[in-house]
């Protein structure tokens, strides 16, 4: 294991009564010996992976594991703790303690080495020699390899070899097959010998993975390899770990007679195993109970229950991506979202296009001839025009994307040819986006019923290149023009004069709900459904004036919290931590480009002071946006679009005083907590990177 783990890594008298000062006892030998940066950033993320699941294991043995950018190269601890640690395994407190830290970009030969320790934690040779070894050092080799457990009594050196040529197999990160026909014991008569010649082995290919794909996908895969050798099964492990994985050969997938699914994470292309008795359970069934898992999927075979043998739209996009007992309201926001992210960049494109047409062409520029029949290469009007025209283009694409993923993702490649009929449909009868959300949804609703029918095996061919795109796209085509197309119509006109017939106190009052939409989620669900309200405003070739303002102040509410939290680490920087004030520096970049997301880091690590100021930040540009009429005709951009705004002045007053506040709320409201000790250390054991008189100085507000 090179010198990822050496004896000052290695404590044999853990004292720590918890998992998360066991961690924190761990992680300060890393530190001192430079193998991690930022001490607290590096056990955030340790806790972030525990609170994914818990890392206790059957056995006595915790493994608390993460990836992270605190992490400078690969790096191993190992406590031993006489009382034992809670770390949530079923049959108690941990006595083992390895805490796994790999650097966020970690290569393929270091995350194998990572992954070879967790197999061997499934030996209990192994484990019983690290409980009886006598000092730091010997522990630190046995984990190594570089001393081998003693062997128990009555193992042969053909057996140890054999194991040692297993153990080489795990290091390449992909696994063999096991309880092969050649490994029968020989100790059968002949006639037995013929009758297992002539019956073959029960075959069985399985998959493993987790959240880290470091400890857990490892130790399942080798849990489940012993198994099979003690059933006399072949049995063959596709480990989906963070190194990325090895796909099993299709014709071995293909000649299994069964499947096991041991994963805490989506499955990666599982349409691969279809057709197939499977048993579908978390990764830590894997690890603690692989003959149950063996025996039941042969009793499925058996009894010859199989999944569908049809891969197409057996699990849609949400589904692949989610928890499978999430409720219907969390579906249809996804489903939502998924149509919602597939515009945005056709909204991004066609709006920055159409905006720098206004910019070279002037105002008129929406009236200009098509430039198939007109267009002179040295006329900037020309240009002008060509510009408006592709964007113009790229926005008649919005609804029908919109609706088609909407669809898609509720029922796969089928909901895509109905949907985008349905989105087409909305933009002809004037039903605009909101026909475009309901046709969406109502395609792959009539995809997913028409998925549901028992088709004769004969048909069953034809079904998703036919029958499926021709009765959905009648039936949500009938739907749009003759039901309810009229009614969504004018509820759509209906919302857009009220739109244009905003004036003044209503207008303020818009801009400040939508400047609280922008900062509350920062990039999530509700800042996206004010984003896409202000974007379906913009998105005709002639926006009205109040669509331009609702625009306008969306994105100056955007910018406000990576702007503010990037002022705020420079101002008052003794209330943040290291990787905080590093953050930040980015967060100047992003706030300005107006990407929300770059306050993501500061919200996490203090929400409940972070988000409710960039709220009132938000709310205050907004408000302020609107009250000076600032105007934007592109749906993105940032202070790199200001020569396209309305009045950009008093726009960028509009983003100054929104920034101050947050600033302001941010500073004082950490001020008033209680200082942290040692905030501005690095995290080092004796505290070198920190002057003694930043150590004694207390937090001011």
């Amino acid at each position: 294991m090179s010198e990822m783990i050496t004896a000052d890594l290695v404590d044999l008298d853990l004292s720590a009564d918890t998992k998360e000062a066991a961690a924190r006892s761990l992680a300060e030998r890393m530190v001192a010996l430079g193998r991690v940066t930022d001490l607290e950033g590096f056990l955030a993320d340790v806790a972030a992976r525990e609170a994914q699941m818990p890392t206790g294991l059957d056995g006595g043995i915790g493994i608390p594991h993460c990836r992270s950018e605190h992490v400078t190269e690969p790096t191993l601890a190992f406590g031993r703790s006489a009382a034992g640690i809670d770390f949530g395994a079923a049959d108690g407190p941990a006595d083992l303690i390895f805490l796994i830290a790999a650097p966020a970009g970690a290569d393929d030969a270091h995350l194998t080495i990572l992954s070879s320790l967790a197999r061997q934690l499934m030996d209990a040779d192994f484990t019983s020699a690290l409980r009886s070894a006598g000092d730091a050092a010997a522990a630190a080799a046995l984990i190594r390899g570089d001393e081998a457990p003693a062997a128990p009594a009555g193992t042969s050196e053909d057996s140890v070899a054999s194991s040692a040529a297993a153990s080489a197999d795990d290091a390449t990160g992909t696994t063999g097959t096991t309880g092969t026909p050649g490994t029968a014991p020989t100790a059968t008569g002949e006639g037995d010998a013929s009758a297992a010649a002539a019956q073959p082995p029960f075959r069985i290919v399985a998959v493993t993975s987790c959240p880290t794909g470091i400890a857990h996908t490892y130790m399942a895969a080798e849990s489940l390899e012993n198994a099979g050798r003690e059933a006399g099964v072949e049995l063959v492990v596709e480990t989906q770990g963070s190194a990325g994985f090895t796909r099993l050969d299709q014709a071995l997938i293909d000649a299994a007679d069964g499947v096991i699914f041991a994963h805490d994470v989506p499955v990666r292309e599982k349409d691969r195993f279809a057709g197939k008795p499977t048993v579908d359970v978390g990764v830590k069934a894997g690890i603690n109970r692989p003959a149950e898992l063996i025996a039941e999927v042969r009793g499925k075979a058996e009894r010859g229950e199989a999944t569908s043998a049809a891969p197409a739209g057996s699990r849609t996009p949400v589904e692949r991506a989610g928890d499978s007992s999430e409720g219907y309201g969390t579906k249809l926001r996804k489903w939502l979202m998924s149509g919602v992210s597939y515009m945005v960049p056709f909204v991004a494109a066609g709006g920055l296009l159409i905006a720098l047409g206004f910019a070279i062409g002037g105002y008129q520029i929406n009236k200009a001839p098509s430039v198939m029949e007109h267009f002179v290469w040295t006329q900037a009007d020309s240009w002008g025009a060509l510009f408006f025209q592709i964007g113009a283009a790229a926005f008649g694409f919005l609804v029908p994307v919109l609706a088609g993923y909407i669809a898609y993702g509720m029922a796969d490649r089928p909901g895509l040819v109905p949907g985008f009929v349905g989105g087409a449909i909305s933009l002809t009868i004037g039903a605009g986006f909101l026909g475009g959300l309901v046709a969406g949804l109502i395609a792959g609703g009539v995809v997913m019923a028409i998925q549901r029918v028992d088709i004769p095996a004969a048909l069953r061919g034809i079904m998703p290149v036919v029958v499926i795109p021709l009765v959905s796209s009648a039936i949500v085509g009938f739907l749009m023009f003759v039901v309810i197309g009229k009614p969504i119509a004018e509820a759509q006109k209906a919302l857009t004069d009220g739109l244009n017939g905003l004036t003044g106190t209503n207008a303020v009052l818009l801009g400040a709900l939508l400047g609280l939409m922008m900062c509350f989620d920062l990039g999530g669900p509700v800042n996206k459904v004010a984003y896409t309200f202000a974007t379906a405003g913009i998105a005709v070739a002639s926006p009205s004036d109040s669509a331009m303002k609702i625009m306008a102040a969306v994105m100056a509410a955007g910018m406000v919290p990576p702007l503010a939290m990037a002022l705020a680490t420079t101002v008052r920087g003794k209330l943040f931590t290291r990787t905080e004030r590093e953050n930040g520096k980015a967060a100047w970049v992003l706030g300005a480009s107006f990407i929300s997301e770059g306050a993501i880091p500061f919200a996490a690590a203090d929400p409940l002071r972070v988000i409710p100021s960039s709220m009132v930040g938000g709310a205050v540009t907004g408000a302020l946006s609107m009250a000076f009429g600032a105007t934007l005709r592109a749906p993105h951009g940032g202070v790199f679009v200001v020569p396209l705004i309305g009045n950009p002045l008093l726009y960028l007053v509009a983003v100054a005083a929104g920034v101050c506040v947050t600033t302001a709320l941010v500073v004082v409201l950490k001020g008033m907590r209680k200082p942290a000790p040692d905030a501005t250390a690095t995290g080092t054991r004796d505290g070198a990177a920190a002057t003694a008189a930043e150590r004694k100085q207390p937090v001011a507000a």
